[in-house]
């Protein structure tokens, strides 16, 4: 603390450094305030377009007999429309709420990789970008939103539009993956001193499950597209069944992530409701312990649920049983969250307010989708209506219902942080009564039209079915809908003016964010408040006072740095100081440079691609040389008179747990592979082909593999003497590894090309090339942390104490040899013990 300081004075000189840049310079923040509102926004903005594309397809659909569009207009809209909506505006909105208020929430100042959040969202909007861009080429993706094969091969998808979609959509994921690690790394170590897991908000325990979720749940899909396009324009073979591929592999990686999404979608919303409900029934929730339960449940139940979207694939009965089982089950920890707020609410002393009625809102729309979502888990009752307008009725109920009207009570009820105003009312209530009453005029008479033979995806439809007064219905409700949706944009335009500040805690919270002054400061808390209870605004009294005056943790301004607190996992002990970056172009640079290499790929010009890929190492070699701060102390004044070690020398270091959890996503990739190569195994015999003689091909690759694992000991050797302070015997045996993994994809490419001349000649083929490409891909990034860890040594910026990229080097490398071990078992072992 500042001695003689008043808070006014703190804030000052706080903000003198943690400001954003004004004008253009505002693009290179990376702060959580920033970011989170730039995705809400971008989110918002897809979802207008989403809901445009979605009146152009009723509109349509209005009368029997249609043909404003045309077949393949309409297919290309219902295509970007779901495209959009589940892509471009569900998982990032929500992930855009998290980003925001997470750090304030936990009571940090900002997230841990300030610059990975701001590169995931300009992915995310480059990526969206990319996608619509398909339209100006008259290539837009028609092929349905979850792309299924043989519909979208080259040979019945000959144009770009597909591309379109693979490619686009893998930017729009790695984004999503990148703001996963990120708000899982800031939940578990950067939680205000005092924050255990079992006071955390509720809120944080949704988007943590979510986030974990994501990180498991989004890699079989990244697989899946690139998989696709090798297949459709490099010449390899996955889906190709005269080759020795199955399209069924694409609905088995697609589902494996679309199934987690619809929780994904769904579970930040209720977390919402929970912040919501608790707030306006004066009363922490019922069943604290419970929810989290549930919450976790959730999450764990939504990965055994793929098959369910494949019930007509021709999947054996057995099988299809217990995935029905599972798909029923998931509704039990769902009903435990919605008995949780019905007690809330039931024990509390409600007060009404507009929020609330979003939310009220939510709870019947979803509890009738949840009820739909119990009859489709009837492995019978689906075959009926599979590919029917009920299909596409429950969708909507449990998505919207259960996502757009938590979301919209969400940015009501934070409306005050976001805008640094009081909330009002306005038009909210004319929207909240549009919206909900055209929903339900759209998408009720659906399961009607779907009971009566309407299929999916049809863009007319003859007269005499009995079809046109349900669709009619369906439109005129559409626009009723729109009408709510456009209330609710104009009333939030008028918030977002600029007025008044508003006054702390309008809605009597009991949660960190609440505390923080209007409007929101860049660095959110003078000093960051240790935590005591689960409502720390109604337990703590005094303590955002004594925050304000600095009394807290990292309350002295004049080190000029902006840092948080690193806290232990699990009762949040203060175990670092972690510095934070300032503005930074390195994101947006990596960004353009990794969206020139999709467009040189797209456009089949390679070499285009070749230069933006060595552009966006050269952005990252910057990005990681600038992450490393030479000038903090090993131990810093952390206040409350602690002095904590920083993180490049805590052992703990968040750049440690990113890099684990990358490689956590990365697995899931490699099992994915794996999958596909042990499901093709079952469906292409003879395995390998008779044309492989495994004996006569182990050699030269079991050579390669004994120089990784030569590398390995070396480096370990390397490792001891670093810590021994031996600096010169470190770097030597550093470039040692470097040599011996460098040899590997020399020796492999040689006997690949002599071994396995025609990639696209069998699937067994394209899966060897694709197995050594993934780990030359690891093998390869390994190396290029161990030539950055010899550079940092070299400047003096590693030592015995600060080893940070030494532990993420150690890592990568291990990895890479684990997965050569694995591919050789794989490929060589497997098969000849077969």
């Amino acid at each position: 603390m500042m001695g003689g300081a008043n808070s006014n004075e703190l804030y000052d000189r706080f903000f003198a450094f943690w400001r954003t840049l004004p004008g253009w310079r505002a693009a290179g923040a990376v702060n959580h305030t920033s970011v989170g509102r730039r995705y809400l926004a971008t989110g918002l903005v897809f979802f207008l377009i989403g809901g445009l594309l979605a009146m152009a397809i009723r509109s349509q659909l209005a009368t029997a007999g249609g043909v404003e569009l045309g077949n393949d207009t309409y297919n290309q809209l219902v295509t970007m429309h779901g495209t959009t909506m589940m892509f471009l505006f569900a998982v990032p909105v929500m992930e855009g709420f998290a980003i925001y208020l997470i750090p304030k929430m936990i009571g940090a100042r900002d997230l841990p990789f300030p610059r990975l959040s701001a590169f995931s969202y300009w992915c995310y909007l480059f990526g969206g970008i990319f996608l619509y861009l398909s339209f100006l080429f008259d290539a837009a993706p028609d092929g349905g939103w979850f792309m299924y094969l043989p519909l979208n091969s080259k040979l019945f998808s000959p144009g770009m539009g597909a591309d379109f979609w693979l490619l686009g959509v893998t930017f729009v994921e790695v984004s999503a993956l990148s703001a996963a690690i990120e708000l899982i790394v800031a939940i578990l170590k950067t939680r205000a001193p005092g924050m255990s897991m079992g006071r955390m908000p509720l809120f944080a325990w949704y988007i943590l499950v979510v986030a974990f979720m994501i990180l498991f749940g989004f890699p079989p899909l990244i697989l899946g597209s690139i998989l696709l396009e090798l297949e459709r324009n490099f010449g390899f073979v996955f889906f190709d069944p005269e080759r020795g591929g199955d399209p069924l592999l694409w609905q088995h990686l697609f589902w494996i992530f679309g199934h987690p999404e619809v929780y994904i979608i769904f579970l930040p919303a209720a977390g919402i409701v929970t912040m919501v409900v608790e707030t306006f029934a004066r009363r922490p929730v019922v069943g604290y312990a419970w929810v989290v339960a549930a919450v976790i449940a959730t999450g764990f139940l939504s990965f055994g649920l793929w098959v369910h979207h494949m019930y007509t694939a021709g999947i054996p009965r057995l099988s299809l049983s217990f995935f029905s089982a599972a798909s029923m089950a998931v509704a039990i920890p769902s009903g435990i969250q919605v008995f949780a707020w019905i007690a809330t609410l039931w024990y509390g002393r409600p007060v009404m307010a507009l929020p609330l009625l979003y939310v009220f809102g939510f709870l019947f729309t979803f509890v009738l989708g949840g009820l739909t979502g119990v009859m489709v888990a009837l492995v019978p009752f689906d075959a009926q209506v599979h590919d029917t307008h009920f299909v596409v009725a429950h969708l909507h109920y449990v998505l919207f219902g259960g996502m757009v009207f938590p979301l919209i009570a969400g940015i009501y009820y934070w409306l005050p942080l976001l805008t640094g105003g009081n909330v009002s009312v306005g038009v909210g209530k004319i929207g909240f009564w549009l919206v909900f009453s055209g929903f339900q005029l759209t998408f009720l008479p659906m399961h009607l039209t779907g009971l009566v033979g309407m299929p999916r995806r049809v863009y007319t439809y003859p007269e005499g079915l009995g079809w046109e007064w349900l669709n009619l219905f369906s439109t005129a409700g559409g626009f009723l809908l729109a009408a709510g949706i456009a209330a609710v944009a104009v009333d939030l335009y008028l918030r977002f003016r600029p007025g008044e500040n508003g006054k702390r805690n309008p809605w009597g919270a009991g949660t960190l964010e609440w505390g923080l002054r209007l409007p929101v400061p860049p660095f959110n808390f003078i000093s960051i408040p240790p935590v005591t209870g689960r409502y720390p605004l109604w337990d703590q009294q005094g303590t955002i006072e004594a925050s304000e005056r600095g009394e807290h943790f990292l309350g002295d301004p004049s080190a000029a740095r902006r840092e948080t607190i690193g806290t232990s996992a699990g009762d949040a002990i203060p175990e670092q100081v972690i510095r934070l970056p300032h503005q930074s172009w390195e994101p947006w640079w990596a960004a353009v440079a990794g969206i020139i290499a999709l467009a040189g790929i797209l456009a089949g010009r390679y070499w285009l691609s070749g230069l933006a890929g060595m552009a966006l190492v050269a952005v990252f070699f910057v990005w990681a040389w600038r992450a490393a701060y030479r000038d903090s102390p090993a131990r810093i004044e952390a206040g409350a008179g602690l002095h904590l070690p920083n993180q490049s020398s805590s052992g703990q270091a968040p750049g440690l747990w990113g890099t684990r959890l990358a490689l956590v996503s990365s697995a899931i990739v490699f099992a994915s592979l794996l999958f596909a190569y042990y499901f093709l195994w079952t469906v292409s015999p003879p395995w390998p082909p008779s044309f492989f003689k495994v004996e006569a091909a182990m050699n030269a690759p079991l050579l390669a593999l004994l120089l990784l694992i030569a590398g390995t000991l070396v480096l370990w050797t390397a490792v001891a003497a670093n810590r021994r302070g031996a600096y010169r015997r470190f770097r030597l045996g550093l470039a040692v590894t470097f040599v011996l993994g460098a040899a590997y994809p020399f020796l492999m490419l040689d006997w690949l090309a002599d071994a396995y001349p025609e990639r696209g000649g069998h699937v067994y083929l394209s899966l060897v090339h694709i197995l050594h490409g993934y780990l030359w891909f690891h093998l390869f990034f390994s190396l290029a942390a161990i030539g950055f860890a010899i550079a940092r040594s070299w400047k003096g910026h590693i030592d015995s104490e600060r080893r940070l990229e030494v532990d993420v080097a150690t890592g990568l490398w291990h990895y890479a040899v684990v997965v050569a071990l694995i591919v050789y078992a794989v490929v060589f072992v497997s098969p000849h013990l077969v």
